[in-house]
Order: C-alpha cells, then sequence, then structure tokens
C-alpha cells in the first residue's frame, strides 16, 4: 500500500515535523517487533503527544482508508507490533505521563508509554507498588503490557494485567473516544474494559490506563533451591502448590540456563545444579517466616540438594537480576533463539518437561529453561545457529511440536505474550468455530471498517468472516493484499 501525500502532508500537520518519520531507513526501525521473524515496514510512522492528536490521526487514516497499527516499545514478542501490508503506524513513545497518582483510591492514571517500572520507582517512596512485572518491565511499557495481557514472575499471585486494570481510554478506529471502567472497581453492565485488555490494539488505540496500586507487603523471603533435574523441581512446584501454599512467585530455571546466567551476570546460581526455584513468598511477617519453613521442608522432601534463603535486599536482588535478564545471557550459547509462550497445567509440568526433553532430542536442537513454574506458563528458549545447516528449520519444528503437546496436556496457546501475527492459526485447535466466529464479530463492534491492527491476533478461517477484509466497498482494488 502506498500513502498518498496528502495524508502524509495532514498526519505531518497534525503532529508536526518532529512527530513523523517518513524516510525508509527510519521506517526499518518499526519493520518488526523483538519476534524478528516477521517483518512488515509501515508506510508512515508518526508519533502524537497526547490523546487530541491519535484522535486526529485516527480521523485522517479512516478518512483515506489506511490500516492503522498502534505501537509500544516494540518490545512484543509476536509480530504484533508490525505493518504486514503496510499503512501508519502510531507510536506511542512520547505518551509517557503519570497523569494522576490517587493514593486514596489506590489507583493511578497514566499514558500508554509509560515504562511499566518507572510506575513503581514513581510510588515506592509512598510505599506502594504496580504488580505485574514482566521480565521486560525495564522496557516494555503499561500500554504494551494491556494489549498482551502481560504476566511477569509475580502473576502467581497478584494476578496478571487484567487483574490490576481498572480503566481504560480508548481512541476508536472511527476517531471516538471510548471510556471504559474507572476508578470504581464494581461498574455495571458488561466488562468491556476485561474484553479490551488482550485486544491486541485491534479494538482501537489505548490513551490512557487506570491501574491498580497495591501496598508494599510487610516482610519478602527470597529462596533459592536446587535440585538434580528439571522434572525433579517439577514435582516440587506441585507440592509446594498442593499444600495450599501461593508464593508470591515460582520461577524455574534449567541447567543450560543457570550456566549462561552464571557466565554472564554471576547472580548466584549453583553451576552445578540440573535446575533451581526461584522462590519468593511475601506478606505479614509471621506468616512469611512459617511458609518459608514449610516451603523449604517440602523441597527437601522432593530431593532438593540445597535450600537457601536470601540474606538481605541486595543478595535477593541479584537472584531475580540473573531471572530478570536471562535472555539476554543466552547469547553466550547461541547467536538465536525461538522463544515459546505455551502453557500447561501445573499437574502437568513434569509429562510435559520430559516431552520437551524428547522433542530437544528428536529435533537435535538445544532447550534452555526459564518459566513461571508457578502457573505453568513455559518460556523455553529454543537455540539456534541459522548459519549452521537445517539448524533454523529444526527449531521451528520443535517449537512447532512443542506447542502441539502442551495444548494435547489441555494448556494454551500463550500466557502472555499474545497472538499477534505469529499464532494466530494456532487458535483453531484451541477454540471451535463459533467461538472465532463470536470474537471476530465483537472485534468488528469496535472496529467495523477493519483497519485497526490488520491480519493480527485473529486467524484468517472461514469462522472469522472475512479474515479481517474491509466491508467498504469504496475501498479502491488492490488496496488490501
Amino acid at each position: 500500500m502506498t500513502v498518498s501525500s496528502s495524508l502524509v502532508t495532514e498526519l505531518e500537520r497534525i503532529v508536526g515535523a518532529s512527530g513523523i518519520v517518513t524516510s525508509h531507513e527510519g521506517r526499518m526501525t518499526y519493520e518488526c517487533d523483538m519476534h524478528v521473524f516477521y517483518k512488515g515496514e509501515p508506510d508512515v510512522v508518526v508519533l502524537p503527544a497526547d490523546r487530541e492528536q491519535v484522535q486526529a490521526v485516527v480521523r485522517a487514516c479512516r478518512a483515506a482508508a489506511v490500516p492503522i497499527i498502534p505501537r509500544g516499545s516494540g518490545t512484543g514478542l509476536i509480530g504484533g507490533a508490525m505493518a504486514p501490508i503496510g499503512g501508519v503506524m502510531i507510536g506511542l513513545n512520547r505518551m509517557t505521563r503519570i497523569l494522576d497518582i490517587d493514593v486514596r483510591n489506590r489507583c493511578a492514571v497514566v499514558e500508554p508509554g509509560l515504562i511499566n517500572l518507572m510506575l513503581t520507582k514513581a510510588v515506592a517512596a509512598r510505599g506502594w507498588f504496580f504488580a505485574p512485572d514482566p521480565s521486560s518491565q525495564m522496557v516494555s511499557s503499561i500500554g504494551g503490557n494491556v494489549s498482551t495481557n502481560a504476566g511477569g514472575p509475580h502473576c502467581l499471585k497478584y494476578g496478571i494485567t487484567t487483574n490490576h486494570v481498572l480503566g481504560l481510554e480508548i481512541v476508536t478506529s472511527r476517531g471516538d473516544v471510548l471510556r471504559l471502567g474507572g476508578k470504581v472497581a464494581d461498574r455495571p453492565g458488561y466488562d468491556l474494559t476485561g474484553a479490551a485488555i488482550g485486544a491486541e490494539g485491534t479494538f482501537g488505540v489505548v490513551t490512557a490506563v487506570t491501574v491498580r496500586l497495591l501496598h508494599v507487603p510487610e516482610a519478602v523471603k527470597t529462596i533459592l533451591a536446587t535440585f538434580s533435574d528439571i522434572e525433579t523441581a517439577s514435582e516440587a512446584v506441585s507440592a509446594i502448590i498442593a499444600a495450599g501454599i501461593i508464593p508470591a512467585a515460582l520461577e524455574m530455571l534449567d541447567d543450560v540456563m543457570i550456566r549462561a546466567i552464571e557466565e554472564g551476570i554471576g547472580a548466584g546460581y549453583p553451576k552445578d545444579a540440573g535446575a533451581v526455584l526461584l522462590i519468593e513468598l511475601d506478606g505479614p511477617a509471621a506468616e512469611v517466616t512459617v511458609q518459608a519453613d514449610h516451603v523449604a521442608a517440602i523441597c527437601r522432601a522432593r530431593d532438593s540438594l540445597d535450600v537457601r534463603v536470601a540474606r538481605d535486599d541486595a543478595e535477593r536482588a541479584l537472584l531475580w537480576k540473573g531471572r530478570k535478564e536471562a535472555a539476554g545471557a543466552i547469547g553466550r550459547i547461541a547467536p538465536s533463539f525461538l522463544l515459546q509462550d505455551a502453557v500447561v497445567p501445573r499437574s502437568k509440568l513434569p509429562q510435559i518437561m520430559r516431552e520437551m526433553r524428547a522433542i530437544s532430542e528428536r529435533h537435535r536442537v538445544l532447550f534452555a529453561n526459564v518459566f513461571h513454574a508457578g502457573d505453568g506458563n513455559l518460556h523455553p528458549l529454543i537455540c539456534y545457529d541459522e548459519s549452521n545447516g537445517d539448524e533454523l528449520e529444526r527449531a521451528k519444528a520443535a517449537n512447532e511440536e512443542l506447542l502441539l503437546a502442551c495444548i494435547a496436556l489441555g494448556g494454551s496457546v500463550t500466557g502472555e505474550h499474545g497472538i499477534g501475527f505469529d499464532k494466530a492459526r494456532h487458535l483453531t485447535l484451541q477454540y471451535a468455530e463459533a467461538d472465532l466466529n463470536f470474537m471476530y464479530r465483537l472485534r468488528r463492534a469496535f472496529d467495523p471498517d477493519g483497519l485497526m491492527n490488520p491480519r493480527k491476533l485473529l486467524p484468517s478461517h472461514p469462522a472469522c468472516g472475512e479474515g479481517f477484509r474491509p466491508h467498504r466497498p469504496a475501498l479502491p482494488e488492490g488496496t488490501w493484499v
């Protein structure tokens, strides 16, 4: 698609010369997210400074029947923030203000471009924090977290993004401002806020988010439990949950990942371990002390080689630094990796770990595991070297086989990364045609012209109507591929 010169002129009038990117070199910066397999260069990138500019940009694009692709920090892993058929990309990086901190009502209102961690830093001195903490929280935006319904290590106890969003302000594809939810938790009518979270920009452009703030817990204990292998560690995970203990976080790392982290970061994980569990407990001090003793006893009863409690905040921070920077550390092992995001029921963890080992051997590729063990959200990094024969194709085949194995065990195609362009075809494995058809019609209710983030989230499938071709017959022939 080629955006007309008149539309470019109008967009520049709206956002100013410094808020528009038209050069090929500049637009290449926006051709993919962190899932670099999928590339699509937008025809124009605009960087609005506020909601009014977003409205004006959307209305101009609608009048020209041009697709609109919202984009946050571009840290997604699903091909969700690229332009497969061109169009106008709306980058929200300049909309980073905290509009309101309302401690009395335990919430804040922020713009979508605000980096996740910046909100917690802004309220930490008052004793509050924002709970959703994806491993990319140092760079990912809250608007992007809303788009994919991101989770993070602490979602086991605190829940994912949808549990912490009270309201949204969205500019629809018609340029209207839609306000969903608000500071009051219980609102009458349909839960459209919940429907919009995880919609991946297909309902409109999020311009403000009302989020829940939580008070910092009285006490925190972080435990590192060492095991001989990942299957034994998986058994310990099931035992901890079965005992009625819900840690704030319960993360697992395997031997491959441990070695990479220790060589790159030196987080204090035992290099000779087959697997470790990083377990965090928080809450009232007396309760945390009792739970920590119970968790340690469970790990020892499940053949843990060692159980260590972080001595102070510095050691705790170092243990978490290793976990948060795990993906970066893998570069010491392989030049590239595929990152899976499938989910299995917690009780199936030992089984999927055994299957993962078999898949790795069948396809002759290396798996490095780091994942949210407490809720069964897997994050295996399938390592490959594209210059080494058919290694990339074998990695892809292993990735596909693992996803199918997770679905067969009653799991889901995604836990927090979303669907985007990468996994849309897999939804037919999880949903019936009636389900997909309803989702398609809901999408059309928000975006009747099919302009918002086309070809993302839902598959091109008979159950999904026309595969997102717009209904407007006035569009020029050949406009949509």
